[in-house]
């Protein structure tokens, strides 16, 4: 149990305790933005930008995930045992760079692409122009960023490591954050078993990033372009969710289920998308294979927790086998 567990996790660390934690946190965070909505009519303040109010009520939807980042930020700042949790979120030079957020752009708009070029080419889909507007485009970039953002700080940031906080193996944090991920979209329109694999699978992706390059900006920006090049560019399904306003329009009558494409649920209810990010992990996982984790931020938490006795926290030093206060055994 030893080997299994780390001296630095706390009962909230646990699997199904984290978990809940988590959806609470998530609540919190849409009970926030509902208050905000209240009093802040964004929808109307946005309506000038857009000229649509449906367009505004898309985008609205989009921003009304700030409570999370209103939520957990002060959390991570200011309750001394989350702290540790900065290191993940700040900038850094292993991976929290504007080189790491740009390759995760750049990993998100070019998976997304491929994907969305094979079903064009394929006939799957038909797209029309819709019409540039680059202010509209630039503002839809912010507020789904600020919507990928706030899932990435409850998965890949507070869930992801508080267990890696509790288990000596990342895969748990890995895995578990994973299904977590995929279990936040399971009402979405049209969801099936299939858009499950492909989002535990973007999951994984995620979490990798985290745990080899120590790259939470990179999660956040696959995230970002990965939402955003389906739903504001393509006009595709995201999620099961169609965009009020993209670059281009799909045709959507002559839409058609095929190996990158799923015509209730877009590019993520495809099994063609579930290969690609597969690949994409499988080909981090082997790059990495002989480095291990970039950077783990609990290291002196358990160096510490190890030199103190399990029961009464009285500190050890090396030669004591027993704690001198309570005679629990080190």
């Amino acid at each position: 149990m030893k080997r299994f567990l780390r001296k630095c996790g706390r009962w909230t660390d646990i699997i199904p305790v984290a978990v809940i934690f988590s959806v609470l946190l998530a609540a919190g965070g849409s009970l926030i933005s509902s208050l905000l909505e209240t009093f802040i009519p964004v929808t109307k303040l946005l309506d000038p930008l857009t000229g649509d109010p449906d367009v505004s009520a898309f985008m609205q939807m989009y921003l009304s995930t700030i409570g999370v980042w209103i939520l957990v930020l002060p959390i991570i700042l200011l309750v001394k045992h989350l702290r540790p949790m900065k290191q993940a979120l700040g900038p850094n030079r292993r991976g929290n760079t504007v080189k790491g957020a740009l390759i995760g752009l750049g990993l998100g708009f070019g998976s997304n692409a491929l994907c969305a070029g094979i079903s064009l080419l394929s006939g799957d889909i038909r797209l029309s122009y819709a019409g540039f507007r680059p202010l509209v485009l630039l503002v839809f970039l912010i507020f789904v960023m600020i919507q990928s953002g706030s899932e990435e700080l409850i998965d890949r940031l507070y869930l992801y490591q508080k267990l890696r906080r509790r288990y000596r193996n990342p895969w748990i944090a890995i895995l578990v954050n994973s299904l977590a991920f995929t279990a936040m979209h399971v009402f979405n329109p049209g969801f099936t078993l299939l858009a499950g694999l492909q989002i535990f699978a973007v999951g994984m992706v995620f979490s990798l990033l985290v745990y080899y390059y120590d790259s939470l900006w990179a999660a956040i920006t696959f995230h970002t372009a990965w939402n955003f090049t389906q739903n504001i560019l393509f006009g595709l399904p995201n999620s099961g969710i169609v965009s009020a306003y993209s670059l281009f329009r799909l045709e959507a009558a002559s839409a058609r289920n095929g190996l990158f494409y799923n015509v209730d649920f877009g590019i993520e209810g495809s099994i063609g998308a579930s290969l690609v990010l597969l690949l994409i992990a499988a080909g981090i996982i082997l790059i990495n294979r002989k480095r291990g984790e970039r950077k783990d931020i609990w290291e002196e938490a358990e160096k510490e927790a190890a030199s103190r006795c399990p029961r009464c926290g009285t500190p050890l030093k090396e030669e004591d086998l027993f704690c001198p206060r309570c005679g629990q055994k080190r």
